[in-house]
């Protein structure tokens, strides 16, 4: 007996400064399932951007510690970033948006490379996830004055989840949402399930990287996320930087990890535990292994390092690393 295999159609194109990639095993219905896409995450952006003056999020910048209104996907974003603090002890803190603003982190990334007039590198902690008071039944948010937020590393995952999540149900079909690399699936996938690429640096899908190891794996459900500090980085004056935080320090984080990769429940606790594996550094397969999540970590010299349950790879190389960063 013969077991068809269920075809799919793919669209690529940028949003919320990033790539996004939707893909559905209903050819028909992937024109239908973008615009609905594109819908989903301009409100994203218009709610959650830091870059955007006229966000709601940005808003809050100027609320002076004042318990503030806000609109149910907001207090939802927030909700997830607050839960993947408490979920890494800290080491994923949304208060780290001044810090960011201090790196020259504080417009469209494009923007930022283009950029590099030297920035006086000071240590100081982040003022500190716990001062954030979310009220979900008020729909209230109090920000202390002088807190900047930031969602970069949880709402990208959040919104890729509830996207994936809303197509499914509305066209029933299998969908598999990415955005930035960050990735989510929902209804039911392909034969085999979804061939995912990892590898360093999100990149065209047809073109496997000239440099650095990369793996394929099967995806059938929730999320797998990728955070490191290879692809986004820029220079100021002699510093290299990256937007991986150590909310110690206010720093970009030194870590001997240049990817780590999970595979979750979903995509919003893959990538909160992929970034919080890069803060805690040598001590993040330990740490993962202990929540028994599956993880490919990446050292600085191209090593690659798995964790229970991590699926075999049905495609790996490994090839001068590129640069690494600091």
């Amino acid at each position: 007996m013969t077991t068809a295999v269920r075809p799919t159609a793919a669209a690529d194109w940028r949003a919320l400064g990033t790539s996004v990639r939707l893909v559905t095993t209903d050819p028909a219905l992937l024109d239908s399932c973008n615009l609905l896409l594109a819908r989903q995450l301009a409100e994203v952006d218009a709610t959650c951007s830091r870059f955007r003056a006229d966000s709601e999020l940005s808003a809050l910048d100027d609320t002076d510690g004042r318990p503030t209104r806000v609109s149910p996907l907001l207090a939802e974003a927030l909700a997830v970033a607050l839960r993947a603090a408490e979920a890494t002890d800290g080491a994923v803190d949304p208060t780290v948006g001044s810090a960011l603003d201090a790196l020259g982190y504080d417009r469209d990334f494009t923007l930022v490379q283009e950029d590099d007039r030297p920035v006086r590198l000071t240590v100081r902690r982040v003022p500190g996830w716990r001062r954030i008071h979310l009220d979900r039944a008020t729909g209230t948010v109090t920000v202390p004055s002088g807190i900047r937020l930031d969602l970069g590393a949880t709402a990208k995952a959040w919104a890729a989840d509830r996207a994936a999540r809303t197509l499914a149900e509305a066209a029933g079909c299998g969908v598999l949402v990415s955005l930035g690399g960050d990735t989510a699936v929902a209804g039911e996938p392909p034969t085999g399930g979804w061939r995912i690429r990892v590898q360093d640096i999100t990149g065209p899908v047809d073109e496997a990287p000239a440099q650095g190891p990369y793996a394929t794996i099967g995806l059938h459900s929730g999320g797998l996320a990728t955070s490191g500090t290879a692809a986004r980085h820029w220079r100021r004056g002699e510093h290299t930087l990256h937007h991986i935080i150590n909310p110690d320090t206010g720093l970009p984080v030194h870590t001997p990890w240049r990817t780590v990769s999970v595979a979750a429940a979903n995509c919003a606790d893959a990538n909160a535990a992929s970034t919080a594996a890069l803060v805690k550094g040598r001590g993040a397969e330990r740490w993962l292994t202990g929540l028994r999540l599956p993880a490919r970590l990446v050292t600085t010299d191209g090593t690659v390092v798995t964790t229970p349950g991590w699926p075999v790879s049905t495609t790996t190389r490994a090839t001068t690393p590129p640069e690494a960063t600091p």
